[in-house]
């Protein structure tokens, strides 16, 4: 509801998205709430690990692919690594029974299911057996009628049979029955929820004229979201949700969100699901690992235990990511490591070998995905050619990633600055693929192969020794609102050749609508912080008629300086900065304009549960307001 005034984009949404903006004009998205809002509910509090069978077997899946796979994480000890759910994807129905509107599995690709002594097939026996091995069972649901398996792939192996009713194997209608099934009855533990029966079924789709399918008004246009019905996607997902909770009393559960980065989902995925994906499908190719890499990398802001950007699963083992390309296989695995994206394995793991083993369990890497502080990498420097990716671990570690986008050897130099350490004192490098120990004072330089990527633990002085800086703890900083109106793609993910389309058409267009957010280090579209002609090299940045919600780990003071970030337009503003401890008002700046100095602003903090950060807009405004920054934004002890 906090979105509510989003609403006004979607022309088919108005009467649905009515009772919220009638909620919301009532209510001030803006009034402090003394709660965390972004979702902790399953059991998602480090990023889920474990293996999926659509990259390696598409919808060609079956029990003895399946428990091949279980086996080999057990035996090769990666489930001890934590790669603990074996996910069936796409292609294990048969049919939804009439009239009762069960879901019947297909049974001779599953034989486990035919239980004797009872009637209908059941996935318990499966699910039994993994659990047995330690392991944990996930299943694949869509929530529309149709799958995507059915509507985008002509030669979709196992599509459901029978009448138009019977291959509506979708949660669409269903909900609180499937849900009941998978979970309560057959033992499942996480469930992927996909998008597509909810965007590719229009009256006039081939299918839906040649009778195969029915009909349904998609709900999402992947080319405009001023076309996507919004609010109506957000109710069929809590849905989902509730009944999750319904039917796991425990919270044993975690619910994976697979929109590809539609439907605004960026600002509301982290609220509902224990991952949201935030771009279309990988495939195995590098550049388009680039592609779904970007969609993921500049969101740390939106990813919080409990809550994760997912970049899609691995393809480490496959084409450019396969045993003749390991420095690239090494890159894509270690950039999902530090972006906390799901390690799901996407290979056939009666296939492994010892030099990918080597990749998916490194325990170095595997402990930055799994760190308990659960604070995405932030980009502390960018360009199309080379990042640098950092990220503060528990313990007060840094994990550091450096890495070469392109396709020539790159010089590159790393500072303490970047790393918010001190100049003047050593820091202290492990690599965690060669393991050696280094060190450099100020900064070092380093050569990068082609594709490669450098990943080290930092330890050394702190720039800020008795504190973290709130870009330090993008997991601990949640933008409840984020001030984005009207949003849209965001114009730097790269652009890939996608292997459905190939060159054919326009090119690729990129649906997260991701740009303007949120964001640690950098303004809200990705310039570098500036107020009033000073440049500030740390902070958050985002829009006016924002809300953070921070949570305080034991620190006693909150302290930043406040402004209109020189990004925006001269006649910007006012803007008055406003902070909160467990829904009081602590602190409040004067009302600021574009082009005057930041001005400090401080509160105490020390029995404070939640600290919320207001950027309140004096005067009303349509569409997006000024760029703001909370600069070197900080929580001290």
């Amino acid at each position: 509801m906090t979105r509510a005034r989003l609403f006004g984009l979607f022309g088919t949404a108005l009467s649905l998205a009515a009772p919220a903006m009638a909620f919301a004009q009532a209510a001030d998205p803006l009034a402090p709430t003394g709660q965390w809002s972004a979702n902790t509910a399953g059991q998602a509090a480090t990023p889920v690990m474990g293996w999926n069978s659509w990259n390696a077997f598409n919808s060609d899946v079956d029990e003895e692919k399946v428990l091949a796979s279980a086996q080999a994480l057990v035996t090769t000890g990666l489930a001890k690594q934590g790669y603990r759910y074996v996910n069936i994807d796409d292609g294990w129905w048969l049919r939804r029974r009439q009239p009762d509107g069960r879901l019947m599995i297909r049974a001779e690709r599953f034989p486990s299911a035919k239980v004797k002594g009872v009637a209908d097939p059941s996935f318990r026996p499966l699910t039994t057996k993994l659990h047995a091995m330690g392991l944990k069972a996930g299943i694949y649901s869509d929530i529309g009628r149709n799958t995507c398996g059915q509507i985008y792939t002509p030669d979709f192996k196992n599509q459901p049979e029978g009448s138009v009713a019977e291959r509506e194997v979708g949660l669409y209608g269903h909900t609180d029955q499937d849900i009941r099934l998978f979970f309560a009855d057959w033992g499942f533990d996480l469930i992927k929820v996909d998008g597509c029966g909810i965007r590719g079924l229009p009256a006039d789709a081939p299918r839906v004229q040649n009778g195969l399918y029915r009909a349904l008004t998609p709900l999402v246009d992947m080319q405009s979201l001023g076309r996507t019905n919004v609010p109506a996607v957000q109710a069929l997902y809590r849905d989902v949700a509730s009944a999750l909770r319904r039917y796991n009393p425990d919270g044993d559960y975690v619910l994976s969100l697979c929109l590809w980065g539609s439907s605004d989902v960026r600002a509301w995925g982290k609220d509902m699901g224990n991952t949201s994906r935030t771009s279309d499908d990988i495939t195995p190719h590098w550049t388009r690992m680039l592609t779904n890499f970007d969609t993921a990398a500049t969101r740390s802001l939106y990813a919080h235990p409990g809550s994760w950007n997912d970049a899609d699963m691995l393809f480490v083992g496959t084409g450019d990511f396969d045993a003749n390309h390991l420095t690239e296989a090494r890159s894509h695995f270690a950039l999902w490591a530090m972006i906390n994206s799901p390690l799901i394995i996407g290979f056939d793991l009666r296939k492994l070998t010892p030099e990918l083993q080597a990749i998916f369990g490194n325990g170095d890497l595997i402990a930055l995905n799994q760190d308990p502080a659960g604070n995405q990498a932030v980009i502390a420097y960018q360009s199309d050619d080379y990042q640098l990716l950092v990220k503060t671990l528990a313990n007060g570690d840094k994990a550091a990633a450096l890495f070469n986008r392109s396709a020539a050897p790159t010089d590159v130099v790393l500072t303490a600055a970047q790393l918010k350490m001190s100049d003047g004192a050593p820091v202290q490098l492990t690599d965690l693929w060669s393991k050696a120990r280094s060190s450099f004072t100020k900064e070092q330089g380093f050569n990068l192969a082609p594709h490669e990527t450098r990943v080290f633990r930092v330890s050394g002085t702190r720039r800020l020794p008795n504190g973290l800086f709130l870009s330090e703890q993008p997991g601990s900083v949640n933008p409840a609102v984020d001030g984005v109106t009207v949003p849209r793609a965001d114009p730097t993910i790269h652009h890939s050749v996608t292997s459905w389309f190939g060159s054919r058409g326009p090119g690729e267009h990129v649906q997260y609508g991701g740009w303007g957010g949120a964001q640690p280090d950098r303004a809200a579209y990705g310039q570098t912080m500036r107020v009033a002609g000073t440049l500030y090299d740390t902070g958050i940045g985002l829009l006016a008629g924002s809300r953070l919600e921070v949570r305080n780990k034991g620190f006693r003071r909150f302290t930043a300086k406040v402004g209109i970030d020189d990004s925006s337009l001269a006649a910007s503003g006012p803007v008055q900065f406003e902070v909160y401890g467990d829904g009081k008002l602590l602190a409040s700046s004067q009302p600021m304009r574009f082009d005057q100095a930041a001005q400090p602003i401080s509160a105490d903090v020390s029995k404070v549960r939640i600290v919320e950060l207001v950027a309140r807009p004096v005067t009303a405004r349509q569409g997006d307001g000024p760029a703001v920054a909370w600069a070197d934004a900080a929580l001290t002890r």
